[in-house]
């Protein structure tokens, strides 16, 4: 009951555990119809934990909603009926999802000048929420693109989602570890974006969430 209460307290939490969670389990479901199926379920769990982390924050919760369900339902369909036209627009609903709980999120940790441990929180969460919203943008340029992406193995063949949530950790973090490289105007175009975005995350809101707590320690 005391779990219970503390997932309670502290969605942002429960959130970016699934999440990484989530890093680790997705490989082992790749390659399968099986292993597809249960990592669109696997979204739908992370997608259920974003908006009840939403309805605790200023965001509007209907509109996370009629962006997740469409989202949840194209998956469902690409992962039984996969086609050239349901596999963009899936994509696209699941990256506005993503970019709304996220900003949604950034309102909930910038609205105050009080930094609770549920904010701490927050502020990984959001980080993989715009970490995964990225991902699904290089899907979909990649599905209007194709050969949008190369890597060293097989470096003409459509990339898959570890590899694309891998480029865009790398990127979003400015670390430039990844092996996976826009080769297209349009994929580099969203890279240079999420690269100034992960800029801005670091510089306006963990840097405000630190002097914040050190201030409140020397009080």
């Amino acid at each position: 009951m005391s779990l219970l209460s503390t997932a309670k307290r502290n969605p942002s939490a429960v959130l970016l555990i699934v999440q990484l969670l989530g890093v680790l389990v997705y490989p082992a479901m790749e390659g399968s119809r099986g292993g597809r199926v249960a990592f669109e379920i696997l979204g739908i769990v992370v997608l259920t934990l974003a908006v009840f982390s939403v309805r605790s924050s200023p965001g509007l919760t209907w509109i996370s909603i009629c962006l997740g369900i469409p989202a949840v339902v194209l998956s469902l369909i690409d992962a039984f009926r996969p086609t050239d036209v349901v596999e963009p627009v899936s994509a696209v609903l699941h990256a506005a999802f993503y970019f709304y709980a996220a900003y949604s999120l950034l309102r909930y940790m910038l609205s105050d000048h009080d930094v609770s441990v549920d904010e701490l929180y927050a502020t990984g969460a959001t980080f993989t929420l715009v970490a995964w919203g990225f991902a699904y943008l290089f899907v979909f340029v990649q599905a209007l693109v194709p050969q949008s992406f190369t890597a060293a193995v097989n470096p003409t063949a459509d990339r898959t989602w570890m590899e694309l949530l891998f480029l865009s950790f790398t990127t979003l973090s400015s670390t430039g570890l990844s092996d996976i490289v826009p080769i297209t105007s349009w994929a580099r175009s969203v890279v240079m974006i999420e690269q100034l975005a992960g800029l801005g995350y670091v510089a306006m809101v963990v840097s405000r969430l630190v002097g914040l707590t050190v201030a409140k320690r020397n009080t």
